[in-house]
């Protein structure tokens, strides 16, 4: 890890705990450095100008340094945008940030998904609900390829077979695509899975990957969730039990 202070970073806060009385520990997503661990100094003071501005889904510029796992938040600047979420649309933003903080190594930079993490909270922040479902669905794959944990959605992953465009298949967690069997509960045509492949191949993958995600983001949810919670070792992720959780209240 580089120990020369860095300047004008462009991150998000994923995550904050107290350290001690006065202070925060922050999982932070930056655009050049990836995921890293800051502790902010007196944060919790009441005095303090990085008490309203150390929030989840806010566009931030940081100023940090050091040489340990945990590095020293210098300095953090708010870029203006959007106020905070509520309801649905700020469990959405929990639920984006905790696939982030499960699926991405600390120290390993992903710049094109930061970008893309960027607009995704745009739309979390405007709240709608039709577009807040497409905006998760096209995160979660381009989240699952940036990783390679995504398999070729051209092609039938164990045979390497092509898709037949009128046939069904299903995105299962250990055996990839394959054709849908009657114990599969979603499932997409061929030529569905073909036009998912063609959006994240474009340069402007997320756009294309939105509108390719629009008409099969019902038949798409529960696949990608049983994938995600394969690869984040969980039965249910926290925020997904916690949107269980209220709507049976």
């Amino acid at each position: 890890m580089a120990s020369k202070r860095i300047s004008d970073e462009p991150a998000y806060v994923l995550h904050r705990h107290d350290w001690s009385e006065s202070s925060l520990i922050l999982e932070i997503f930056t655009r050049n450095h990836g995921r890293i661990a800051l502790v902010a100094k007196g944060a919790k003071r009441p005095s303090s100008g990085l008490r309203p501005i150390l929030l989840p889904m806010q566009p931030l510029h940081l100023a940090f340094g050091g040489d340990a796992e945990i590095r020293t938040l210098k300095s953090a600047e708010w870029m203006g945008g959007h106020v905070m979420p509520s309801g649905e649309a700020l469990l959405s933003g929990y639920y984006l940030n905790e696939l982030v903080l499960l699926l991405l190594a600390r120290d390993d930079p992903h710049p094109g998904l930061f970008d893309i993490y960027a607009n995704v909270v745009e739309v979390v922040a405007s709240g709608h609900g039709e577009a807040l479902q497409t905006a998760l669905r096209a995160f979660e794959l381009l989240l699952l390829r940036e990783i390679g944990l995504l398999p070729m959605l051209d092609a039938q992953t164990m045979t390497l077979a092509a898709l037949n465009l009128n046939a069904r298949y299903s995105l299962v967690s250990e055996g990839g695509l394959r054709q849908a069997g009657p114990a599969d509960r979603a499932s997409l045509a061929g030529v569905q899975w073909l036009v998912l492949q063609q959006s994240l191949s474009s340069s402007a993958s997320f756009t294309e990957t939105l509108r390719a995600c629009a008409p099969v983001v019902n038949e798409l949810k529960p696949q990608l969730r049983a994938l995600l919670n394969y690869h984040c070792g969980v039965g249910t992720l926290r925020t997904r039990q916690m949107m269980i959780d209220i709507q049976s209240l």
